[in-house]
């Protein structure tokens, strides 16, 4: 039991975080309604937090630009191999920058623990206008 909390800290066995979207394509001021789908690990693990940024990534030039940053803090425990689902609503800005050729949407997340490494996700979007 030892071997594998020391081995979650390291990132081995350690809870993992999925964004589930409906879709691929949105439309500035969109509301998207979806959920974080949080996988245990091996053993037992407190969250601290979910942070879910907005990103602008050019390509071209390896930059990207956080556009907008969600947090949810919490005290929640996962338990080993339990599965949970974590609501999440996130209104697109009215006003945001349109993609170039070289440049696309993404969400980044990040599961937090108050130990260990943390567990990140990406989704890609399409943003239309």
């Amino acid at each position: 039991m030892m071997l594998r909390k020391y081995m979650s800290l390291l990132g081995i066995g350690s809870a993992k975080i999925d964004l589930i979207l409906p879709k691929e394509t949105y439309r500035p001021g969109e509301q998207i309604q979806a959920y974080f789908f949080i996988q245990g690990g091996t053993v037992e693990q407190q969250i601290t937090r979910i942070e879910c940024d907005l990103v602008l990534e050019n390509h071209a030039e390896e930059t990207s630009k956080t556009i907008e940053t969600r947090t949810i803090l919490s005290t929640r425990t996962i338990a080993a191999e339990e599965l949970n689902k974590v609501p999440f609503t996130f209104r697109l800005p009215e006003v945001v920058p349109v993609p170039g050729r070289d440049e696309s949407y993404r969400f980044k997340t990040k599961l937090t623990f108050d130990q260990g490494t943390e567990s990140i996700d990406q989704d890609w979007i399409k943003i239309v206008v």
